[in-house]
């Protein structure tokens, strides 16, 4: 299986691709190319040669009230109102594909673009909503924490996942 990530395009098929989650399906085929057009996300698709698209994930801005991290991080930020973040909004692999990594690639893929986006802009940490416990567990595997006040709703400082992925490319 060989895969490109590439930006959701009117050219891409959308119609057979199934997750699994009803809600998760019926945004990508009816409000996914609208979000993107509307500039309310960006979304990208991983597209194999022979299934099809077999994922995709959205990319939007987020501003992330202060109050809502926990006290250890907190302290050590200055007092505004507001932070910036990156949400990943939605990330979803096809059911034709379960247990290949495709759900691993696509979020490294997109943290790889939130990282790259934050040498242009301030991103101080990567959002995520877990849509049910599974899903939690499989963020949790990558380093995101829950926020006390809404464990559904996880996060990673960008200042780890940097460290992680200069990890990951550091030289053996």
């Amino acid at each position: 299986m060989a895969l490109t990530i590439q930006p959701l395009g009117k050219a891409h098929d959308r119609s057979v691709f199934h997750c699994g989650h009803d809600a998760l399906d019926s945004w990508f085929r009816r409000q996914a190319g609208q979000d993107a057009r509307r500039d309310v996300a960006r979304v990208f698709v991983a597209v194999d040669d022979d299934l099809g698209i077999v994922g995709f994930y959205s990319l939007g801005a987020f501003s992330l009230a202060i109050t809502d991290l926990p006290p250890p991080l907190t302290d050590k930020l200055p007092r505004y109102d507001a932070i910036p973040a990156a949400l990943i909004g939605r990330l979803a692999r096809d059911t034709r594909v379960r247990g290949r990594g495709v759900g691993e690639l696509l979020l490294a893929d997109a943290i790889a673009r939130v990282l790259e986006a934050g040498t242009r802009l301030g991103i101080f940490a990567i959002l995520v909503d877990a849509k049910d416990a599974p899903a939690a567990a499989f963020y949790q595997a990558f380093g995101f924490q829950p926020f006390p006040s809404r464990p559904q709703r996880m996060f990673l400082l960008t200042a780890s996942a940097r460290a992680a992925m200069a990890r990951l490319q550091a030289p053996p």
